[in-house]
Order: C-alpha cells, then structure tokens, then sequence
C-alpha cells in the first residue's frame, strides 16, 4: 500500500523505460503550460526524472499561476523551473521562453455554469493564442472524453471516429479547443497530438475516490451515469510523454483512458467490500453515458500498468487511512453538461 502523499507523487512520477525513451528522442526542452493543477506536478516531475535517466540535458520548464507555494517548491527541488503566469493576461506568452516540445494542459471545467466567459476564453481563445505562438513547436494538447455524445453503455464507448457531439458549454469549449490546435497545425504545419482524457484518478481525487469516499461515509452513490471509464494518473502521464513522438499534421487523436468499461454499481459494491459495509444506491442506470473506447492507445502503447483492482484497493486503504483528498470531486453523474 502506499501510506503518505510523498510515497503517492513519487510513484506518479516514477519514469517507465519507455518514458526515459521518449525523453531520449526529444529534441529540445519540454514547457507544460497550465503545470500547476491536478495532473500537472507529476507530469513534470516523471518528465525531469526521465530525461535525468536517459542522460540528457533538457530543461523541463512548469508554467501556472501556482496559487499553492508547496508545488512550486516541490518542482524546483527536483530541478525544474517554475514560471508563474496567468497566460490570459496580455503579453504573458510573449514572456514565455521558445520550446520544441510543448504540453498544453490549461483548461477550465467547474464553474462554467454563471461563468460560461471565462471558460470560453480559458478552453478555446488561449489554445489559439498558444497555437500561434509555438507555431514552431511539437505540441500536446489534453483535451476531454466529453467531446462525445453519450453513448450506448454496450458500444464499447466512442473511438476517435466518432462524431463529436458536446453536451454543454465546457464540453462544447473543449471542442474548440481541439478546433484550435488543429487550425494551427493545417495553417502552420505544425505537429500536434491530442488526448481525450476520460479519467485519471489517483488516491486524493477521482471518479473512484468520489465513490469510494461516498461509500466510507454511508452517502448514496448515484448510478445513473452507470458506467465510467478510468486511468492510473500515472499512466496517463505515461502516454502523454509518448505522445511526442506522435505529433503529427493534421493533429493524431487519441482516447487516453482504460481499457474496461466499468460499473458504478460495481464499482460501489467493490468499495463496499473492501469497507466491510454495504454501498447505499440511488437512481437506475440509464442506456447511455460518458465511455470512450481506448484501443488505439492500447494499440500504441500497451495496456496500463496499473489494474482497476489494485487501485481499488489503494484507494481503499488510503480512505480507511485518513488520507489527504484534494476536494475536488469529478462530477462524473452530471448527464447534462452543467458544470
């Protein structure tokens, strides 16, 4: 089990043998724009790791507002440099240093509702101010599973052939985000790759954390979204480095989630038995939901690492442990696109 958070961020970040490859390959530094959220830590610290192991010099360069001081500190004790920008405010990507590589990770999602402006600006007006300014870079821009419609629970989910059809004004934002990076790469040529991402979680947040804490603490759990998609964040911050080495123009898409298509209701009684108590449910499972399929990740870079039990039983014992959440629940029921 892994009992603390430095224990957790040090296995987020542990660089796999292919990810010191990818960081072999690179042609220059790496610059993660929007570094400081949820993914962004241990995306950079398993970048810095990698490229440390595979004997290269680049420079890893984290950008964000860094509201927390600890991240920044966390980043640059392990080499990394931290630029703290709010990249709406004017001149601030002209500030920025030039970068072959980029990670674009700034997004907006909760608050759209009575904020629809700011989400509008932050998903698809900044991606096309970045996509003119590293014109002459490799970007890889995260984007979101919520660009699909919801689909039929026995689909298998959406693959990257779907018809996009977004619910709601962050999910339709999302998509002109893509739409941005992609005009970027026809106008310029430049390569681009883009990751429908559809759900990391680890132990402090995620669509199994909000579960199993529900189930801890005798709350209904809704299944009416009844199945889900999940990732181990730390393979998902995998495939993102890989996903260099994919950047292509037009841009390569791909669904970067896991394999299984999961049950909530399953999920709960998981939960429930790892807690020796019963789960409290609520709502019936409607036909379709939020599923993407994630066999040409599969296809490309093999199956995660990370099994859907081992983290249930990680996020158990880090629930039964009192372990630190990052209160940020997903909102993974919503089915209206209301965020």
């Amino acid at each position: 089990m892994i009992p603390n958070d430095n224990n957790l961020d040090e296995l987020l970040s542990r660089p796999s043998e292919h990810d010191v490859a990818a960081a072999a390959a690179l042609n220059g530094d790496l610059l993660i724009l929007g570094a400081g959220g949820k993914m962004g830590p241990t995306l950079a610290l398993r970048a810095r790791r990698a490229i440390q192991a595979s004997g290269r010099k680049w420079r890893v360069i984290a950008v964000a507002r860094f509201t927390n001081a600890a991240v920044t500190d966390q980043l640059e004790r392990a080499g990394i440099e931290t630029v703290r920008e709010d990249l709406l405010e004017p001149g601030a990507l002209a500030r920025l240093p030039n970068a072959p590589n980029i990670i674009f990770m700034a997004a907006m999602k909760f608050g759209t509702t009575g904020a629809a402006h700011l989400t509008w600006a932050m998903n698809t007006y900044l991606p096309g101010l970045v996509a003119e300014r590293y014109r002459n870079s490799r970007i890889v821009a995260f984007s979101t599973g919520n660009v699909y419609p919801l689909v039929p629970v026995n689909s298998g989910g959406a693959t990257e052939d779907t018809l996009v059809a977004p619910v709601g004004e962050y999910a339709q934002s999302a998509l002109g985000r893509e739409r941005m990076f992609e005009y970027g790469s026809q106008k310029y040529g430049t390569p681009a790759a883009i990751l429908r991402l559809n759900y990391a979680v680890e132990m402090r947040y995620g669509v199994l954390a909000d579960i199993a804490r529900k189930v801890f603490a005798g709350q209904p759990v809704d299944v009416t979204m009844g199945d889900v998609n999940v990732i181990w964040q730390g393979d998902a911050n995998s495939v993102c480095l890989r996903c260099l080495a994919h950047c292509a123009s037009p841009p390569w898409v791909v669904n970067l989630t896991g394999p299984e298509v999961l049950s909530v209701r399953w999920l709960a009684h998981e939960f429930a038995r790892c807690f020796n108590m019963q789960p409290i449910l609520q709502g019936n499972e409607a036909g379709t939901a939020l599923i993407s399929n994630s066999s040409r990740m599969v296809a490309e870079f093999g199956a995660p690492s990370v099994t859907i039990g081992q983290m249930i039983d990680w996020i158990a014992d880090w629930i039964r442990s009192g372990g630190e959440t990052l209160g940020k629940p997903t909102h993974f029921e919503t089915r209206d696109g209301r965020f």
